[in-house]
């Protein structure tokens, strides 16, 4: 579970999310409340109301024979045709609270003032949202102590929200769903929880594989938005179709439709989310209010003052072109001088950062619009790029010797141990051994130090000879295409580049320009060859 998910859910299970019968009003609760018509009626001190509950039961010559509730056995005959048992989706709660939710006091927002919206949000969604003291409580601590993280979910909201919208609204469910994401996942499509939900919608292995969502050593399309939402809508489409109801749905999809029926048969056969909740599991009876409370703060954000900043690149401002080669981020990046970064965010479902060519089954890069044209104009010369790197791949590596200097290396943006320790020929046990570190976590603007190793190559082939120059009439170091710089211009990447230069390689460039990305800004002036030498 995320921190949004998890903080929210431990302040909800603290105890002061106990709801009673002021959660929901008396004529939803009243018309809303479904159970079976038995004879004898037998006292539940746990309904919301403190009236009597009716249990199924008949009396025979032998005693008393209990009867299955009707309505729970409908539901797992239905559940049943699915040949689904789902697993938890969350990690066991955390044993103690670090912070204590205390009573917040948050001026900006009367008690009054929230009755009324929660209101507005109870008639125009098909969820029962009412006033609680304790749901006050959860917007309100937030309010105090988490509107930064609330902004920032506001902001990734641009970019996957009208995914989301889309395909609620073609599966014809309710667009409020939409934040069920950032509880399940704070919009990380990478987010994995300890018990191995994966993905922006948190599906098991298990589930995933049901709704077809492909998980193998490259790819787990469990965190591909556009897949995983889809699976979602088709699971929640089919738990309304077994529940009829949107609470008991939520529910479901939390905790599974067999705790949700048990939780109906120990309540007596109610139907109603609020009726049933003291049943359910904890980490169920606090998702729903979740739910809520993330609506009212996205619903009401600008109320609040919750500024959001504009997303650098909407989803749909993006398109995919499908790979006829096996291909790495790292490779796409040089070509299309596109962040690595980018493709991550673009492209999440593929683990180790490469898009596998299986034969019957296509994979798509997602890039920006204005990019797919150039990617799909080039695609010959793409390809061939790339099976030369793989070939030199394939070849003998040069024989590695150690350096007797040290360097203190500072950690950039999109840097990771693997990463550094590959520029460096070394090992990421080496850097951990050297630097004392525990995990491979880093912070930018670390130092490390790094004893280097660096190719043995023959005089032959030191770093320029590849580039064949030519001595002119002064003596200075030229290349055939007659100049030594090369001033980069808007839409330049260290892939175009180098075609433009024969005997100039990517590595050449990176090498000579002291380069660590592929990332090139418009006037850069490269250097097209070791001119130290």
């Amino acid at each position: 579970m995320n921190a949004f998910g998890k903080t929210l859910f431990l302040w909800i299970l603290t105890g002061t999310l106990l709801l009673n019968a002021q959660v929901a009003d008396s004529t939803k609760i009243a018309s809303d409340t479904t159970r079976t018509s038995f004879a004898l009626p037998i006292s539940n001190p746990n309904r919301l109301d403190g009236s009597l509950l009716v249990q199924g039961q008949s009396i025979t010559e032998k005693g008393v024979t209990l009867e299955d509730n009707e309505i729970a056995k409908k539901y797992d005959s239905l559940w049943l045709n699915e040949l689904y048992e789902t697993a938890s989706r969350f990690p066991e709660m955390l044993e103690e609270v670090q912070s204590p939710l205390d009573n917040a006091i948050v001026d900006e927002l009367p008690t009054d003032t929230l009755k009324a919206r929660l209101k507005r949000l109870d008639e125009k969604t098909p969820f029962r949202i009412a006033y609680n003291p304790s749901l006050e409580s959860v917007i309100k601590s937030f309010l105090k102590r988490r509107k930064g993280l609330i902004e920032r979910m506001l902001t990734a909201s641009q970019f996957y929200f009208p995914l989301f919208e889309q395909e609620l609204d073609n599966h014809n469910i309710p667009l409020e769903i939409k934040y069920l994401a950032i509880v399940e996942s704070a919009l990380n499509p990478r987010a994995r929880s300890r018990v191995g939900a994966t993905g922006i919608w948190q599906f098991m292995y298990s589930t995933g594989k049901m709704y077809d969502l492909d998980v193998s050593s490259y790819v787990d399309e469990r965190s591909d938005p556009i897949m995983a939402t889809k699976a979602a809508c088709k699971y929640l489409s089919k738990l309304y179709d077994i529940f009829g109801d949107w609470d008991l749905a939520l529910a479901a999809y939390n905790s599974g439709p067999g705790n949700v029926n048990k939780a109906i048969r120990r309540s007596g056969g109610y139907t109603n989310y609020w009726n049933i909740r003291p049943f359910l599991p904890r980490e169920t009876a606090g998702y729903v209010p979740a739910f809520l409370a993330t609506m009212y703060l996205f619903e009401y954000a600008e109320e609040h003052g919750l500024a959001m900043k504009n997303a650098e690149r909407p989803y749909f401002d993006t398109d995919t072109v499908l790979v006829k080669n096996t291909i790495t981020f790292n490779q796409i990046s040089e070509i299309l001088n596109i962040k690595t970064e980018e493709l991550e965010v673009l492209n999440p479902s593929y683990k180790l950062n490469i898009i596998p060519k299986i034969e019957n089954k296509p994979y798509a890069l997602r890039l920006p619009k204005t990019m797919i044209g150039e990617f799909v104009a080039n695609e010959k010369e793409i390809y061939a790029y790339v099976k030369k790197q793989l070939d030199s791949m394939e070849k003998p590596l040069p024989e590695l010797v150690q350096t007797k200097s040290q360097i203190r290396y500072k950690v950039r943006s999109g840097d990771y141990l693997g990463k550094i320790a590959e520029r460096y020929g070394v090992g990421v046990s080496q850097i951990k051994r050297w630097n004392g570190l525990r995990s491979n976590n880093l912070r930018i603007g670390q130092r490390l130090t790094i004893y280097p190793r660096k190719p043995y190559l023959p005089k032959s082939q030191k770093k320029g000879a590849a580039l064949t120059p030519k001595k002119g009439n002064s003596g200075a170091t030229t290349l055939a295409a007659g100049s030594k710089v090369h001033t980069v211009r808007e839409g330049d990447s260290l892939w175009t580049i180098s075609r433009k230069y024969p005997g100039v390689s990517i590595e050449n460039l990176k090498q000579w320009n002291d380069l660590s990305g592929n990332k090139l800004q418009p006037g850069t002036k490269l250097k097209l060859c070791d001119c130290s030498s």
